[in-house]
């Protein structure tokens, strides 16, 4: 089975919003990529509060000074292309308010003929938290408990009924509705995480840490899911953050996705292995501007297509 294979969305600072996001996305299409993806950075702490990812003295990376928002982005891209799915890996779901951001998801489907694929998590970062979160971070987790809840009530039939802490909907017709049922995709590195995405969700979105780590992980989800009773199957994207270097990473310590293009293939191939859908490739971060994002994913999807992928 060919893995399907979809491409970062340009939302950094290199980039120019009003015009690369389009471009690229329809670059991106007629080159075979099956879907387009955005990410959610809200914002840049200087001095910075937390290390990255909450890993104390890790570095913020520059490239989060300036990202665009991952739902404006998407609708751009969704103007300009016919055919690719439109997904987010991810959006922080609780530094939205659930009825809105259910809304414009709904919008964004039923505008693009039904081609978006819902990817949520919890996030990590207090500072983003205590700029836009509905609730305090600690809560995270029941925050995104409801938001599932409520998209489920907002995108289903009217009238709409929902009775929870964050939102009450005594009884309404909301539209426009989804095209089509939107798949929610949700981040789970955890148990906790697991069962919700087991229980709840229709995905999961790991990240490309390793092939033995990423596999490791798909065969305990799948033993939960099993454990559980689940019978849907449950779809997954990976998702590879790149460094992509002008020539080979000759380092012993060289991390997967770092390196050449050939050398994030290989990657590409050893992932691929494990059997999961789709791989989601970004490649914006490296990239000087648009033309050379659309060149290298073009190449990187000509390439991995010869080897198999």
């Amino acid at each position: 089975m060919t893995t399907r294979l979809g491409l970062g969305l340009p939302q950094m600072q290199q980039y120019s919003l009003g015009t690369d996001v389009s471009d690229v996305a329809r670059a991106a299409e007629a080159v075979g990529y099956d879907s387009l993806w955005v990410f959610e950075r809200a914002l840049f702490p200087e001095p910075a509060t937390q290390g990255l990812y909450g890993i104390e003295g890790l570095p913020w990376p520059d490239q989060y000074r300036n990202v665009a928002d991952p739902l404006v982005t998407l609708t751009l891209a969704a103007a300009a292309t016919e055919r690719a799915e439109l997904g987010s890996s991810v959006l922080v779901a609780p530094l939205h308010l659930p009825f809105q951001l259910a809304k414009s998801l709904a919008s964004l489907d039923a505008a693009s003929g039904g081609r978006v694929v819902a990817g949520l998590g919890t996030g990590w970062s207090t500072d983003e938290y205590a700029a836009s979160g509905v609730r305090p971070i600690e809560e995270r987790g029941a925050v995104l408990d409801e938001i599932i809840e409520v998209c489920r009530a907002v995108w289903g039939p009217d009238p709409v009924v929902h009775d929870g802490p964050l939102a009450k909907i005594a009884s309404a017709v909301v539209g426009p509705k989804p095209a089509r049922p939107i798949p929610v995709l949700l981040a789970a590195g955890n148990r906790r995480a697991w069962r919700r995405l087991v229980d709840h969700a229709d995905g999961w979105l790991p990240v490309g840490m390793g092939a033995e780590q990423v596999a490791a992980q798909w065969r305990q989800l799948q033993e939960l899911a099993e454990e559980r009773g689940r019978t849907e199957p449950i779809r997954t994207v990976l998702r590879v953050n790149t460094v992509r270097l002008p020539k080979a990473y000759e380092g012993a310590d060289r991390r997967p996705f770092q390196g050449s293009v050939d050398q994030i293939v290989e990657d590409l191939a050893e992932h691929a292995a494990i059997g999961l859908e789709e791989i989601l490739i970004d490649l914006q971060g490296t990239a000087r501007d648009a033309q050379e994002l659309k060149d290298v994913a073009a190449e990187v999807f000509e390439k991995a297509r010869a080897a198999g992928v």
